[in-house]
């Protein structure tokens, strides 16, 4: 944990406007709306003279890169490969917010897991608890960069600690391991090209272009993540439901591609994955497939040529074509 004060990091509105104003969020247009609060964590709630931030790491015993050579199987970003982080953390935050109120009756506090306009990465730099690197994502001397983040906003007037210098060098693994060239330059990212954004957050059919270079990305990405040599800090994660699933860590992508939404909701309940809907995730399977080279895989595509969904059709075309050039 580390704590700062809500108006500590000031050049961070000018660097969100700046990043909109390129359209680098994509279609995330929620980065754009508030921007007010989300650059100055002072005017989302004027109240607050301090802001805890938390880390809880879900580092995984096996390497998410394994799966990235076998093509006939999926990738899903190991933080979504159990249950959903932003139930688990927001629960522990109120739990740390109950005990603080339980020593000053008289204070107020606010929590916040990731869906709120808070720049956490920011305050947590400020905090101390790491830097944003090259690839934009926290990271700390003493866990690594495989945990989660989350902000308590209170009324009590806390000692701050010193914000964590970076400390990237001349390093850049991360930028290197991207295979969509998501980052224009060392500590900026365009999320229009960014695969975990690409996978997640876009709606409607992807640039063909990046199909090609997503591979078997399925859901989200670890792979600038997994590059960083401060990983070798990485602390183990303690909570139980972090634990990757068996069937999660390499899931063979013809039976992820005949999941009906029924058979899609029961699978992910309880997992984020659930959120970007059947649709979403069997576009993304689809140039999985297409990707992988495996002319198996065609008796699975054809069904989904006549799907209900204009995008899955898409897909589905794209993939057959893909593997018809396969000999």
């Amino acid at each position: 944990m580390g704590v700062c004060r809500p108006d500590s990091i000031p050049e961070i509105a000018a660097r969100l406007e700046a990043f909109v104003s390129k359209e680098r969020h994509g279609q995330m247009s929620w980065m754009a709306e508030r921007m007010h609060w989300r650059g100055a964590p002072d005017a989302l709630w004027p109240e607050a003279k301090s802001v805890i931030m938390l880390a809880e790491p879900y580092t995984q015993t096996h390497d998410p890169r394994h799966v990235l050579s076998k093509r006939d199987c999926g990738a899903i970003s190991v933080y979504a490969q159990n249950r959903d982080y932003h139930d688990i953390v927001k629960k522990r935050l109120k739990r740390v917010g109950r005990w603080l109120l339980e020593q000053d009756p008289d204070a107020q506090i606010k929590v916040f897991v990731d869906t709120a306009p808070v720049m956490e990465k920011p305050l947590a730099a400020s905090a101390g608890l790491g830097w944003q690197g090259k690839h934009t994502n926290l990271l700390s001397r003493d866990l690594g960069s495989w945990f989660f983040l989350g902000a308590i906003f209170t009324t009590i007037e806390l000692p701050v600690d010193s914000p964590a210098r970076e400390n990237c060098g001349s390093c850049t693994s991360c930028l290197d391991a991207c295979p969509t060239k998501a980052f224009p330059a060392p500590f900026q990212l365009d999320a229009r090209r960014c695969i975990s954004y690409l996978t997640i957050e876009h709606h409607g059919p992807v640039d063909e272009e990046l199909r090609a270079l997503m591979g078997n990305h399925i859901y989200g990405c670890d792979d600038c993540l997994a590059a960083c040599p401060w990983n070798k800090f990485a602390v183990e994660a303690q909570e139980l439901r972090y634990a990757a699933k068996d069937d999660l860590i390499a899931p063979p992508l013809d039976v992820l591609v005949t999941l009906t939404d029924t058979q899609f909701r029961e699978k992910f309940s309880g997992s984020p994955i659930k959120r970007i809907g059947r649709n979403r995730f069997i576009r993304n399977v689809l140039y999985a497939i297409g990707n992988s080279g495996e002319t198996r895989f065609r008796p699975a595509i054809e069904p989904l040529l006549s799907d209900d969904d204009a995008v899955v059709r898409d897909a589905a075309i794209w993939a057959k074509a893909r593997l018809s050039m396969v000999s």
